[in-house]
C-alpha cells in the first residue's frame, strides 16, 4: 500500500493537483491525503467550476490546511511522499526557509527532513531571481522541481492530454503505474535522424 499527500494550493493550475488525484483513485494499492489551501479552492472553483466537496472526494483522507496538530504534520506518519500541485510561489518560498505555517507547508517541511519525496509543480512565468533562488534551495534540501512544463514529442491534441503527461511524469517520480497517460519517447526513426 502507498500513501501519498497531494497538496493543492492557490497557483494557476487546480487542474494538475486533481487530475493527480483522480489518477491515483484508480490504483487500489495507493491511499491519498488531500490539503487545500484557500486561494487553492478559489483557484479550482474559478479554473475548474470545482467546489470543496467535489474535490475532497476524490481524496481517501482530506485535512484541514490551518490543522498543524493533524497527523501529517509529524515524521511519525509514514507516507510514501507528497506532491503539491500546483506550487504557488508563495508556497515555495515557505518551503524553502523552513516556514511551516500551514499544514501544507509543514508537511512538505516533514517529507524534507525524513528524506521522504517532496515534488513541486512550481506554477509561475516568467521566473524571477528570487524564485530561482527558492527553486534552487528546495532542490539542494531533497525535493523535486517539475514545473509543468508541456512536451509535444508526444504530439498532445487536447489541453487534457498535456495535463496527462505532467501527471504521469508526476506518477512515474513514485514508482506508480498508470496505462498509456504519458508518451514514452521510443527514440527517433531512422528516416527522421536522416534529416
Amino acid at each position: 500500500m502507498k500513501r501519498l499527500i497531494v497538496a493543492i494550493t492557490g497557483a494557476s493550475g487546480a487542474v494538475y493537483g486533481v487530475r493527480l488525484l483522480q489518477q491515483l483513485a484508480r490504483v487500489d494499492h495507493c491511499e491519498t491525503h488531500l490539503v487545500m489551501s484557500p486561494s487553492g479552492l478559489l483557484t479550482a472553483g474559478h479554473e475548474l467550476g470545482m467546489g470543496r466537496r467535489d474535490v475532497e472526494a476524490l481524496a481517501d483522507v482530506v485535512h484541514n490546511p490551518r490543522d498543524i496538530g493533524a497527523t501529517l504534520a509529524s515524521g511519525s506518519f509514514r507516507c510514501d511522499g507528497m506532491a503539491v500541485a500546483p506550487c504557488s510561489m508563495r508556497t515555495l518560498a515557505a518551503i524553502a526557509t523552513g516556514l511551516a505555517d500551514n499544514l501544507i507547508t509543514r508537511a512538505a517541511d516533514v517529507m524534507l527532513k525524513e528524506r521522504r519525496k517532496l515534488v513541486l509543480l512550481a506554477r509561475e512565468t516568467p521566473l524571477n531571481l528570487v524564485h530561482l533562488r527558492n527553486m534552487t534551495s528546495v532542490t539542494e534540501a531533497g525535493a523535486i522541481v517539475l514545473p509543468p512544463v508541456p512536451a509535444f514529442y508526444n504530439h498532445p491534441r487536447t489541453v487534457d492530454d498535456i495535463v496527462d503527461h505532467t501527471v504521469g511524469r508526476v506518477l512515474d517520480l513514485f514508482d506508480i503505474d498508470h496505462e498509456g497517460l504519458v508518451g514514452r519517447w521510443q527514440g527517433l526513426r531512422a528516416d527522421a535522424a536522416a534529416i
